[in-house]
């Protein structure tokens, strides 16, 4: 190379930001996409800069062979809205339909099993997501990108070096500023050049910000290379969000997603505990199969049935047809099925409400022609299968091989034995069973003493029964509440009316209160006679948000007055269970009109669906603390879907405060049945043209916007549920609130706030805005939304006292004393992260 040349290259590399001609410059042969020129690429030693002309691999053919499976898989709801999305609290509503929200409501109020350390699937090996391993050897599509020195201008190969340089810089405000300053020259090929160079040096996020810049722009192609590898780079850094866009953006424009695009975001899904993301992988597992026609690895098989057994709370039940599905595959594609893998199908089928015997036996029949032997948890799910059934000679084989077995009996199989013989009416044996287990475990379980006093307590030995929670009581296990529950349903039954009475009062100095104890506790007033009783504990439920008063309690006490000739006390429960849109038992309607046709009362009957202003309120309230809105696809009807964390306590109790507040509005599956005492975490409405107005102004598109006319409904009531349910309270007593929204939306909260008096300030995090009342701004909060706070609530969320705050997960990280704290305008700038 002689000067001239040298002092050429020297000024082409000051073209990308190289030093001066004091810096050895070196010379690289590099692959050209014209194959009749050579191309010669003055480079640093700098690996960052090398990085930046790394061609890209070879165009590989992917071919699609559709797989038909003989089950079908769960199908997907499409009743509503095409948007997903994930949040964290509350969460998105699944697209997927194999969770029956029927089968919820059938839930038992007291599960034993869900209290034990077996309610989650235990694998021997260590649990992980391991289709993890597998990423690096999918084949993607390459992306054809001409090089910088290829651009017959200089002015572009200058202007395109600087913005690789700067954009990696800024924030996504500058970074859309910056580009929009290019407008009038940039074009498909330069965006996507700026793209991919931000891929190579591994600012991926400015490459997803360039990305969604081009798809606003008139000359934007869609480009299914550059999609599928920006998608894939945002799975591999778990931004499932971001990939689950690229990905509904690739379907929407016609195409199939490739195999590494399924299998990265449902590992990126997999990989993260925010709640409703494994229905999301569910879901895009089956699209896989169905749609792609691809056949998964061995190890995302695995990976996601894992995820499914490994459920908390007993939950996994509900997946049973997923996992069926994900069986099934593994049969047709002729993949190495793991022990657990049978196992844990076996287990899932015993927690059925109705077992599948026969299923289990060829479950059972498979494992032993594959050689392997029936491990302890086939045999623990075989008792829970026999004790469901009352099969007394199987549960008795099955405990022969338990005891034969090296491993030590869990506690559960004690209890599953127990039941075993309760159904069949061998009390004796049950006893003994208890008995036995003392012995071998040397202890005695909180389920195996609810289990034995439910099993006493159905065979009317309520002396046993007593003694035993005495022995309850005195081990100081908890919880008490489903004992409590049967020993005075019992003696409703047995028309023990002090016993029961004096077990209520007990029950209230040990638990914490209970509206299914309350009603058993008014049908015993009423039934004695006692009405003065019974309406002072009716009004006392009817106080108490954390009780409440249902229809069961209300046709309680309607029944009381009318059989008593109290016409006009019965009048009044009349209207409340109107103004409620409570149903009317039949036998007690026909009482009811005579007495409404007597007083010349029309007779009306509760079936109006219409919020009243307090459920307008609250509905805002709860709009802005995250609850979603779901639509058709014409917009015509909207459901709500209510959903809260189950680790939180603050939405623990507010769940059925809300519950009780549109309960007219639920859907079937939402509604309480009769003896089943718990609100669910999640429940909806019907879907309604009544709650059009609230979609429009809430949930235009599918996302959470922040209505203009919101500063007309900022109420006292609506801070108050905005800060119970997408509120917290930090351990120095200071209150967030958390709002989504644009910029724009939420300075005008900003101002409205203000203008009531209330100074606050906001942080941006994610996609999640952060309004903080801090140090004595906090007090003057809570003074103005305390009346409205549940009471029960108010020890949690009181402004300015101390408390270890484990609900606020989400804001510990959020300071508003740095730097980078920002008003509502400038805190546009700040990333956006899928996990804030």
């Amino acid at each position: 190379m002689d000067v001239q040349q040298m002092i050429a290259a020297a000024n082409k590399a000051q073209c990308f930001g190289s030093p001066p001609l004091s810096t050895l410059i070196i010379t690289i042969n590099t692959p050209s996409l014209n194959p009749n020129k050579p191309s010669k690429t003055p480079m640093r030693t700098s690996l960052s800069f090398i990085r930046l002309f790394r061609p890209l691999s070879r165009p590989q053919t992917v071919l699609f062979r559709p797989l038909i499976p003989r089950y079908a898989a769960p199908r997907f709801s499409l009743s509503f809205s095409r948007h997903y999305s994930v949040s964290s609290a509350p969460f998105s509503a699944s697209a997927v339909g194999f969770v029956d929200e029927k089968e919820r409501e059938e839930e038992e109020r007291w599960d034993f099993s869900n209290n034990e350390t077996e309610a989650k699937f235990v694998f021997e090996d260590n649990d992980g997501v391991f289709a993890d391993n597998d990423m690096k050897h999918l084949v993607a599509p390459e992306i054809e990108v001409k090089e910088l020195d290829e651009l017959p201008e200089q002015w572009r190969r200058s202007k395109l070096a600087w913005l690789c340089k700067e954009l990696p810089a800024h924030k996504a405000g500058t970074l859309v500023r910056i580009l929009n300053a290019q407008r009038k020259w940039l074009k498909q090929e330069d965006a996507t050049y700026l793209a991919v160079h931000c891929m190579r040096i591994r600012e991926n996020e400015t490459g997803f910000r360039v990305y969604k810049w081009m798809m606003q722009q008139h000359w934007y192609r869609f480009d299914f290379a550059l999609a599928t590898k920006l998608a894939d780079y945002m799975g591999k850094e778990r931004k499932f969000t971001k990939c689950r866009e690229i990905f509904d953006d690739i379907i929407n424009q016609g195409r199939v997603p490739s195999e590494s695009t399924f299998h990265i975001l449902i590992v990126a899904y997999l990989s993260t505990p925010v709640q409703g993301c494994l229905d999301e992988a569910c879901g895009i597992y089956n699209r896989m199969i169905q749609l792609g026609g691809y056949q998964p690895r061995l190890s995302l098989h695995n990976s996601l049935f894992r995820a499914l057994l490994n459920r908390p709370g007993g939950s996994s039940k509900y997946y049973l047809k997923q996992a069926e599905f994900i069986f099934h595959n593994l049969e047709t594609c002729g993949l190495e099925i793991q022990k657990e893998i049978y196992n844990g199908l076996i287990w899932l089928h015993s927690y059925q409400d109705t077992v599948d015997r026969e299923r289990i036996k060829s479950l059972r029949k498979m494992i032993r022609e594959s050689g392997m032997e029936e491990g302890k948890e086939v045999l623990i799910s075989i008792l829970r299968a026999c004790s469901k059934d009352g099969d007394v000679e199987e549960a008795e084989r099955t405990w022969i091989k338990l005891l034969g077995s090296n491993d030590s009996i869990p506690s559960q199989a004690f209890v599953y034995k127990m039941e075993v013989y309760s159904k069949v009416g061998e009390i004796t044996k049950s006893l003994e069973v208890f008995g036995e287990m003392k012995k071998c475990l040397g202890y005695t379980s909180i389920a195996s003493y609810h289990k034995i006093i439910e099993v006493l307590c159905e065979s009317e030995q309520m002396d046993l029964a007593e003694s035993f929670m005495k022995e309850l009581i005195e081990s100081g296990m908890k919880p008490l509440m489903p004992s409590y529950i049967k020993l005075t349903d019992t003696y409703l039954r047995l028309n023990s009316h002090d016993k029961l009475e004096s077990t209520f009062l007990e029950c209230l100095e040990k638990c914490r209160p209970n509206r299914t104890i309350y009603n058993i506790y008014l049908s015993s007033l009423v039934k004695v006679g006692n009405l003065s009783k019974a309406e002072e504990i009716f009004n006392h439920m009817g106080e108490n948000v954390t009780i409440g008063v249902n229809a069961k309690s209300c046709n309680t006490i309607l029944y009381g007055y009318l059989s008593s000739g109290y016409n006009s006390k019965a009048e009044k429960i009349y209207d409340l269970m109107c103004q409620k849109k409570f149903e009317i038992e039949s036998p007690l309607m026909e009482k009811l009109e005579n007495v409404l046709r007597s007083s010349r009362k029309e007779v009306k009957k509760p079936v109006s669906l219409k919020l009243s202003k307090e459920q307008r309120e609250i509905l805002m309230g709860l709009l802005l603390g995250g609850l979603r809105i779901d639509s058709d696809e014409e917009r015509k009807n909207h459901m709500i879907r209510f959903e809260f964390n189950p680790s939180s306590i603050p939405h623990s109790i507010l769940k059925r405060h809300i519950h009780d507040q549109y309960h007219e509005w639920l859907h079937p599956s939402s509604k309480l049945t009769a003896g089943n005492g718990d609100i669910p975490h999640k429940f909806n409405t019907i879907s309604h043209s009544y709650f059009g107005f609230y979609a429009d102004q809430f949930w235009p598109k599918g996302q959470p916007v922040i209505p203009k006319l919101i500063h007309r409904w900022l109420s006292p009531i609506v801070l108050a549920y905005w800060y119970m349910y997408g509120g917290y309270r930090t351990s120095a007593g200071d209150i967030l609130l958390k709002l989504k929204g644009s910029s724009e939306g939420v300075e005008k909260v900003v101002k409205t706030l203000k203008s009531k008096s209330l100074n606050c300030r906001v942080k941006r995090k994610g996609r999640v805005f952060w309004i903080g009342f801090l140090r004595t701004d906090s007090m003057w909060f809570w003074k103005l939304v305390e009346p409205y706070v549940l009471d029960d609530l108010k020890d949690f969320l009181k402004a300015g006292s101390e408390t270890a705050d484990d609900c606020a997960v989400e804001s510990r990280d959020i300071n508003f004393d740095s730097a980078s704290d920002s008003d509502a305008k400038g805190s546009s700038d700040y990333s956006e992260d899928d996990n804030p």
